[in-house]
């Protein structure tokens, strides 16, 4: 363990909780463990870390207390019991829960006169440790700016705000894009694969388009921020022909087709709203605002 770095209690051993506890250790940082079911703390033991008998006195042994719990109400089940404990720590809550339940979680925090970070893990728990991996966080800055170091042992920290729910709703757009990008990539790789083309053949053509298409988000971010969505790349009105032809083509080979017809039913909406003549980026007008387009 190496004295000029703080002292770490991680509370929760699930999987990602157990790789936040071994990639501290590894870093050198004394960590402290705690567990429900404390026979899942063993492979950490043998690697160093100090298993506490029970929350409080997990809470006491160090000056930063990660917690990654299944859900809020876990983690409440666990910390208000012992609440009185958390007074001058920094507790980073890296369980999974929604903006309005980080703003609850600070506000409890603070009355109990601990700083606050709401945190999004933005990997799976391989990748905890990476550089390339972002944690998102949210709340006090202060704390953020002082654990820099020791957030940066578990991935790539990025402060996106004081407002503690900032990191949470960053991770629900961010899965939405990732779930909505997953699909648009299995819907592609069905329709090449009705032609007996292996996917391992299309995912790097279709790699090499998504770097394109990070060109069009970077077009279009000014434009959604500005309101303004000049067509002079690609109209709303020529993807309604384009996609017209994706799901011809997805029909003609038994493809469902649920995923391109909700697409084209967003940009439909976009034209009927007026914005048949401008960029794909107004179809964001009718996202934000789905009761005003009829």
């Amino acid at each position: 363990m190496r004295a000029d770095l703080p002292s770490v209690t991680v509370v929760g051993l699930g999987a990602m909780g157990s790789a936040l506890a071994a990639v501290l250790l590894e870093r050198g940082h004394e960590t402290t463990v705690w567990n429900r079911s404390a026979d899942k703390a063993g492979p950490l033991v043998d690697r160093g870390a100090r298993l506490a008998a029970t929350p409080e006195e997990a809470i006491a042994a160090s000056s930063v207390v990660i917690a990654c719990v299944l859900d809020h109400e876990a983690l409440h089940a666990v910390l208000d019991p012992v609440a009185g404990s958390l007074a001058g720590k920094v507790l980073v809550n890296l369980t999974t829960g929604s903006p309005e339940q980080a703003g609850e979680a600070a506000a409890w925090a603070r009355s109990h006169a601990a700083d606050y970070l709401d945190g999004a893990i933005m990997t799976t728990p391989p990748g905890v440790g990476s550089a390339e991996m972002m944690f998102l966080y949210s709340g006090s800055r202060a704390a953020f700016e002082a654990h820099r170091p020791t957030l940066a042992s578990l991935g790539d920290p990025l402060f996106m705000g004081t407002e503690p729910g900032l990191a949470s709703l960053y991770d629900a757009a961010l899965l939405g894009l990732m779930w909505s990008t997953l699909t648009g990539w299995l819907h592609g790789t069905a329709l090449v694969g009705a032609e007996k083309t292996p996917a391992t053949a299309f995912t790097p053509v279709a790699i090499r388009w998504l770097t394109a298409v990070a060109g069009f988000m970077t077009t279009y971010a000014p434009q959604v921020d500005a309101g303004r969505y000049p067509g002079d790349d690609a109209t709303v009105d020529v993807q309604i022909s384009a996609v017209d032809h994706l799901i011809h083509a997805a029909s003609a080979r038994g493809i469902d087709n649920a995923l391109p017809e909700l697409l084209k039913s967003a940009m439909e909406r976009a034209r009927a709203a007026g914005h048949g003549s401008d960029s794909y980026a107004s179809v964001i007008e009718v996202l934000k605002n789905p009761g005003n387009d009829k």
